[in-house]
């Protein structure tokens, strides 16, 4: 790999010599600019404002542009005679651990080659240093004329460097944050959690740029006459629609499971409805998952669940009760009816016999 800066590491009173090459590159396919009737390139010239003439790269340098227009030119040497410490060294300020750096400032990544013999030892004594204390080093360093903050780490056997964002260059998230305040229920963590815990992890190795295949495809297809490949058709989209997060989830939950073999159902299906309808989605039947497993919830809210069981499954006994009591009623009454409908005239007649003398009233005895 070829360096792009020679430096050294500056560790307190040691000295570590060191090549910066670019840890990262870019496979994304680039394209010219062209004339469309006949496809010739489009070019961009220099020219000199003052003397409107093309130049070329050696007669071009910088210049800062002062208030009132004018040019005060700067040159290399003047950038490299600064009287900063950076100039070419990276100077460790700090020794943190990684979990105290925000991931937004990360910016490019760079691996810390040792430049000659005499560097191994010192390079591989912070390498070590920085394993064992699984901290990284906070440091400035001056690149492409202006002074950079970095972040050094540990990758296998190498010390790679994280070109930081000044804090100040990283914007507040005021902006940018949901303007309607909503309430989140347990139950849809539960089901958001069931479905980050379904999905899992993934092998990085096995993530791949599809766009850059399908464009590279359709460029090799192009080249060999055979025309723009077909696109597949666009999936409906649920734009401008609201969406039962709840059965949106479980049915994430579901497809998810049968993408792991897993073929559980879930409760119910995504139901999608209209913005112009003003009636609230209903919920669509279907069979309770049973395999969902859900991480418990905090003491609060198991209470909560636990009294809403509770209260759930009385009602449900009530309910149980009051029909059970419905029937023996209702089958009272039909064999009355039955038994009604079968006696005889002479079980009648025997019936009212012996019903008389049962209604007689007994003879008034008198006060004495």
């Amino acid at each position: 790999m070829r360096s792009i800066w020679n430096g050294a590491i500056s560790f307190g009173l040691v000295s570590i010599p060191i090549k910066l090459v670019n840890a990262t590159e870019s496979h994304s396919i680039s394209f010219r600019q062209i004339h469309l009737e006949d496809g010739g390139r489009i070019r961009y010239r220099k020219f000199c404002e003052l003397e409107d003439r093309e130049v070329s790269t050696a007669e071009i340098g910088k210049g800062y542009e002062a208030a009132d227009g004018s040019m005060i030119p700067i040159t290399e040497d003047d950038l490299a005679s600064l009287p900063i410490p950076t100039a070419r060294t990276i100077e460790i300020v700090a020794f943190v651990p990684g979990d105290s750096i925000d991931p937004l400032q990360m910016d490019a990544a760079y691996y810390l080659s040792a430049n000659g013999v005499p560097a191994a030892k010192p390079y591989t004594l912070l390498r070590e240093a920085l394993k064992r204390n699984k901290k990284v080093a906070i440091a400035k360093y001056a690149l492409r004329g202006r002074e950079r903050l970095g972040m050094l780490r540990v990758v296998d056997d190498v010390i790679a460097m994280h070109g930081l964002l000044w804090p100040d260059e990283v914007r507040a998230t005021d902006e940018a944050a949901p303007e309607t305040q909503v309430t989140v229920r347990e139950a849809e963590l539960d089901l958001a959690e069931a479905l980050m815990d379904t999905l899992g992890e993934v092998d990085m190795e096995s993530l791949h740029d599809d766009y850059r295949s399908a464009v590279e495809e359709m460029i090799e297809a192009k080249a060999s006459g055979e025309g723009v490949l077909e696109a597949p058709a666009a999936a409906e989209g649920a734009g401008g629609k609201v969406i039962d997060l709840m059965a949106a989830l479980e049915s994430s939950v579901k497809a998810a499971k049968e993408a792991r073999g897993d073929t559980a159902a879930p409760r119910r299906e995504a139901k999608v409805t209209s913005l112009k309808s003003r009636t609230a989605p209903k919920d669509v039947g279907g069979k309770k998952s049973t395999s969902t497993k859900t991480k418990p919830a905090a003491p609060r809210s198991r209470a909560s669940t636990s009294s809403t069981a509770k209260k759930t499954t009385a009602k449900k006994t009530a309910a149980a009760t009051k029909s059970t009591a419905t029937k023996s009623t209702a089958k009272k009454v039909t064999a009355k009816k039955a038994t009604a409908k079968k006696a005889t005239p002479a079980k009648k007649a025997a019936a009212a016999s012996k019903a008389t003398p049962a209604k007689k009233a007994a003879p008034r005895k008198h006060a004495s």
